[in-house]
């Protein structure tokens, strides 16, 4: 079918791209340990580009029952004059990774509820608390084609649960992620991080506003992080939009930090052999012992810099949208920040006045092509003297990640997958804190 639909392409386009998508998705929600939803999602598409006389069309189906009307669509949308400097790419030979484990289909939605249900059970007792959780499992299967030969398949399993005990009276929690290619039982030390954090932290205590040592854990990185990765995007690269423009090679940030992406780490779910354009994925340093290395492209912006792909277009979207409405950009889809030599409990122990980021509200907020964030914690849980004393209602950071990440104070041994990457816990000193009087 996306042969002839290929050959259909050919006769009225110089070059033709077919994208096709199917996910399947089956999540399960607790909340205050009751089972709240069961849910299935269901999505396929396929999506055209064609290339004609320098101009790039686009057009997307969630059915081929009508392959004329599908090409028809994306040879007119070419009177838009989207102007390209690129070729889809030629075939190579990919790195084999393993991407899908049969397991997964195996875990149904009772052994998923069973799951949830006896974390929320443990949790609750040991903390008193409300605890939600919430379960999800994935099977996407996405192939990748083109009038220059290519023609790739990856076939993906994830499985993926978050916990989060729930302070009183709030939204505030403490949370964790666990994420495999198969069902993952939520562990013991899980478990007991959880409890850990949020025992010791139920009182509220109110801090003096001032600059001092902040713990952001795996799941707020992503406050720091979402600057960098629009900081080296190609697009913003190409429309001088990023402060980074003429810093590669330059110190950004502190020695102690090294970030990559790393599509073919198959040890985690989600690896990729080939970008959503077909390109050869490649492990992409973009920070080396706090050195800027690299910025990343897709077809389009390489194409206009004449710098080339790096591998990273994908159809990136955002609140659940649908990928096949969408043209590839250039997105950083598999993030890692190296682990460093501290244990999480004795980077607590080794603060001598700080908050831990624990949850973040606003992490839009701020300059964002400046590296400036302004985030309200939800909750800040307040550290003196090693020991955690409560925590912050209230409260913001703020700062600016070229500054901030300039002043580590410690790495956590340890890196989890979390939001946007897979990240440890880090410290950082001297950062702004305001708790509201």
């Amino acid at each position: 079918m996306l042969e002839k639909l290929l050959e259909l392409g050919r006769k009225y386009a110089e070059e033709v791209e077919i994208y096709q998508i199917n996910y399947f998705g089956s999540q399960v929600s607790f909340e205050n340990g009751v089972l709240k939803d069961i849910e299935s999602v269901i999505q396929s598409g396929i999506s055209l580009r064609v290339i004609k006389d320098g101009f790039l069309g686009f057009s997307y189906t969630k059915n081929l029952l009508d392959p004329e009307t599908l090409v028809r669509n994306a040879i007119d949308s070419l009177r838009g004059e989207v102007k390209v400097e690129f070729n889809f790419p030629e075939k190579k030979d990919l790195k084999t990774l393993t991407t899908y484990d049969p397991e997964i289909e195996n875990l149904s939605n009772t052994k998923m509820v069973e799951e949830g249900q006896r974390i929320s059970e443990i949790l609750s007792e040991i903390t008193k608390t409300q605890i939600n959780v919430g379960i999800n499992k994935v099977v996407s299967e996405i192939r990748v084609l083109n009038s220059r030969g290519v023609d790739y398949n990856i076939k993906s399993s994830v499985y993926y649960c978050y916990t989060a005990a729930m302070y009183p009276g709030s939204y505030s929690s403490v949370m964790r992620i666990v994420a495999d290619k198969k069902f993952r039982e939520f562990s013991k030390d899980d478990i007991d991080y959880i409890a850990f954090l949020f025992n010791n932290s139920k009182k509220e205590v109110k801090p003096k506003s001032g600059r001092m040592k902040v713990l952001f854990l795996p799941d707020t990185m992503y406050v720091l992080i979402w600057r960098l990765v629009y900081g080296t995007n190609g697009k913003n690269v190409y429309e001088k939009t990023t402060p980074l423009i003429d810093k590669i090679g330059t110190q950004i940030f502190d020695s102690s930090i090294t970030i990559y992406d790393n599509p073919l780490d198959d040890s985690l779910p989600g690896a990729r052999s080939f970008d959503d354009e077909g390109v050869e994925c490649r492990l992409l340093p973009i920070v080396e012992k706090g050195v800027l290395k690299n910025f990343y492209f897709d077809l389009y912006y390489g194409g206009k810099l004449n710098i080339g792909s790096t591998g990273h277009g994908y159809k990136a979207t955002d609140w659940g949208q649908e990928s096949i409405r969408f043209r590839p950009s250039p997105s950083l889809e598999h993030l890692h920040m190296a682990p460093g030599d501290k244990d999480f409990y004795e980077m607590i122990r080794s603060i001598d006045r700080g908050i831990i980021v624990s949850q973040a509200l606003g992490a839009h907020s701020g300059n964002i092509p400046n590296g400036d964030f302004s985030i309200g914690l939800s909750p800040g849980i307040y550290i003196e003297n090693g020991e955690i004393i409560g925590h912050v209602k209230d409260a913001m950071v703020a700062g600016n990640i070229y500054e901030v990440m300039k002043n580590v104070v410690s790495i956590e041994n340890k890196i989890y997958l979390s939001n946007m990457g897979v990240f440890p816990s880090v410290t950082f000193d001297n950062v702004s804190v305001a708790v509201k009087e």
